[in-house]
This record gives structure tokens, C-alpha cells and sequence, in this order.
């Protein structure tokens, strides 16, 4: 499990460095329209979210409580892989030393 936690652990970190470094050069809010309204940005918006969608089913089948299950798909709508990055990081370091990929993967007994 070590070498999943330094994989997620740089793909959190490299998402937040881009993220920050885009943040810096323009706001969000600030994509000009040509950008926004052109066919591949809305294709890989929708892409990207049913992808987001398809990892909360399975955080979704992972979690007990209904709250977790609404803040969780609330926090990957919001910041998407940062958060998706964040969820799998909090499983693995809950996971005891001798776990395997099946206790990450299925709900816990």
C-alpha cells in the first residue's frame, strides 16, 4: 500500500501545483468564451464529470452514511480530482500495514 499512497500522494500534489499554476495566470471565471463554448471543451466537461460520477459510485457503495455519501459527491462536483485524490489518500492510511487492494477496494465489514 506504500506505493499507493506516494502515487496518489504526487497526483494530489501535481494537481494542486497545476491547478494553483493556472489559478495564478487566469481566474476560472475569466475563460474567455471561445474556450468555453468550443465542442471539446463540453465533450471533456462531460467526460470528466461522468468519470467524476463513476468514482462516487464506488465511494458511494464504500460509505455507510448518507452525509459522507452527499459531502463527498458535493466536494468531487466542486474540486473534482483534488478531492477524488483525497478520498483514496484517507482510505489508504486507514487501511492497517498488512492490508491488501481488496480491503481498499470493498466496504468494510
Amino acid at each position: 500500500m506504500l506505493k499507493l499512497k506516494l502515487i496518489f500522494t504526487l497526483f494530489l500534489l501535481a494537481i494542486l501545483a497545476a491547478t494553483g499554476w493556472a489559478s495564478l495566470q487566469l481566474p476560472i471565471f475569466e475563460t474567455p468564451r471561445e474556450v468555453a463554448t468550443h465542442p471539446w471543451f463540453i465533450a471533456t466537461l462531460v467526460d470528466t464529470y461522468l468519470g467524476f460520477f463513476t468514482f462516487w459510485l464506488w465511494l458511494a457503495y464504500k460509505e455507510r452514511s448518507n452525509l459522507a455519501r452527499v459531502i463527498w459527491l458535493l466536494l468531487i462536483c466542486a474540486l473534482g480530482n483534488i478531492a477524488m485524490a483525497s478520498y483514496v489518500l484517507i482510505q489508504l492510511w486507514r487501511l492497517p500495514a498488512d492490508a491488501r487492494v481488496e480491503d481498499l477496494l470493498l466496504r468494510r465489514a
